[in-house]
This record gives C-alpha cells, sequence and structure tokens, in this order.
C-alpha cells in the first residue's frame, strides 16, 4: 500500500490497481493459508455503545462555595446590560444590588451541613430567598446550585423530572461490543461489576466496521529463553573485555 495524498478520516493509505487484482486472485483460491482468512461480514462490525452514569452532588452553604457563587458566569451577567443609556445603567444598578442581596443572604446562612440531594437543598434555598423577598430566574438559581455543589458519588441522584436521571457527562463512556455478541450480556459481565449505576443510551449505539489487519494475521513469535539470553550477554561481556585489553595494550 501507499500513503494517500489526503486522509479520509482514519484512511490513510490506498492499494494499487495490482494488489487489488493480486486481492482477487488470492480471494478465488477460497483456500485458508498464511495470507488468506475467511470471515463473515460480521466479524469486522461492532456496536458502539454510549455508557451514562447519574449526576450525584452534595450541597452546601459554606463560605468557600458561596465564594464560587461570584465566580457563576450567569451570576456575574446580572450586573450587565444589552440596554442602552438610563435603562442600561438602571439595570447594571438593579443587577449589582440583587448580587449583593444574594450573597449576603446566602452568608447569613451559613452551614457545615452537607445535603445529599439536590431536591431537598433547593427547596431549602428556594425557602431562604423567598423569607428574604429575593426572586430570581432558573438559570440563576442553577448557578447558584452549581456553586454551591460538588460530585459525590454517595449523594442521592440528580433527577431532571420526576421520571429521567439527569447524566453527569464528565463519567460518559463508549464501549465497542463486536456484532456477534449479546450487547446486554456484554453489559452486565464488563461494565456493571464496576460501575452498577451505569446505564446504555440507546438512542446514540452505532454500527461499525474495522479490519484489525494485525489481530487477524498476527503470527505468534516465540520469546527466547533466559538461558539463550544469558549466553548471548556473556558472549557481548568477553567481546568488550577483549577489546578493552587492546586498548589499554594488556592484551
Amino acid at each position: 500500500s501507499r500513503k494517500m495524498k489526503k486522509s479520509m478520516g482514519n484512511k490513510r493509505n490506498e492499494i494499487s490497481e495490482e494488489q487489488i487484482m493480486d486481492i482477487v486472485s488470492l480471494y478465488n483460491e477460497t483456500k485458508q493459508n498464511k495470507k488468506i482468512k475467511i470471515f463473515d461480514n460480521e466479524d469486522f462490525g461492532f456496536h458502539k455503545i454510549t455508557v451514562e452514569r447519574p449526576l450525584r452532588l452534595n450541597f452546601m452553604l459554606s463560605k468557600e462555595r458561596i465564594e464560587r457563587v461570584k465566580h457563576e458566569k450567569v451570576f456575574q451577567n446580572l450586573a450587565t446590560s444589552n440596554k442602552k443609556g438610563e435603562a442600561k445603567e438602571k439595570q447594571i444598578e438593579e443587577g449589582i444590588a440583587l448580587q449583593q442581596r444574594i450573597i449576603n443572604t446566602l452568608n447569613t446562612n451559613v452551614s457545615n451541613e452537607i445535603i445529599k440531594n439536590r431536591e431537598i437543598f433547593t427547596k431549602k434555598l428556594k425557602e431562604i430567598f423567598k423569607k428574604e423577598g429575593i426572586t430570581v430566574t432558573s438559570t440563576v438559581l442553577k448557578a447558584i446550585l452549581n456553586g454551591l455543589s460538588e460530585k459525590d458519588e454517595t449523594a442521592d441522584i440528580c433527577m431532571r423530572n420526576k421520571k429521567t436521571v439527569e447524566v453527569d457527562t464528565e463519567l460518559r463512556d463508549y464501549e465497542s461490543i463486536p456484532l456477534k455478541k449479546d450487547i446486554q450480556k456484554y453489559f452486565e459481565i464488563e461494565v456493571l461489576p464496576h460501575v452498577p449505576d451505569a446505564w446504555i443510551d440507546e438512542t446514540a449505539t452505532k454500527v461499525g466496521y474495522e479490519i484489525p489487519f494485525t489481530r487477524c494475521f498476527y503470527e505468534y513469535t516465540p520469546i527466547r529463553s533466559s538461558k539463550e539470553i544469558l549466553k548471548e550477554i556473556q558472549k557481548l561481556e568477553a567481546e568488550v573485555a577483549e577489546q578493552l585489553k587492546k586498548v589499554f595494550g594488556n592484551g
């Protein structure tokens, strides 16, 4: 094969017309040998599955986490405006005032209590804001929750709604399963023992094909014995010693 002038995805080599004719000729022999092996199309196919895991967070109204809220982009944007003139100045002033009220309220309720359920913590946070007459959009509330949270494998699963689990995209993984293997059985044997809360996103499963030439035509070369290697080392040592004698005039 020869290198292609321009790669096509993972394809970087191409075969000549002459090589194609040789391959066809070998294929027509239909006899397996070192150069010819017969496979089903499915032998080269695989399902690429997406393995998802749930988002698990704990929440705390600590000084450190409250400080993180200040750096949330959505929270910072409260003090910005797309308007012009006096309307812009007014919106920025109101945004800064809201930021200060939110941070002051959070600092007033500082606690080292760790809550491992987002729904419970969100309810508590809304009650605190309601008591202080603070109204925030769902987007701002999400930013505040993000600043007050940390990943925690022991925490309850976060839900998008009553029926849908929220995915932790950072834990997303992929598995390539041969077409001839049962996806569910493979998943139960190879994945679930390591991550029991994982599941397959069946809407994202793809079928692909790859011809692993090295695996198909690999020939095992026995490793040399330790005795053989030792003899070779001793021979080299003797040759080096002989050369040193000649250099220093002792030979």
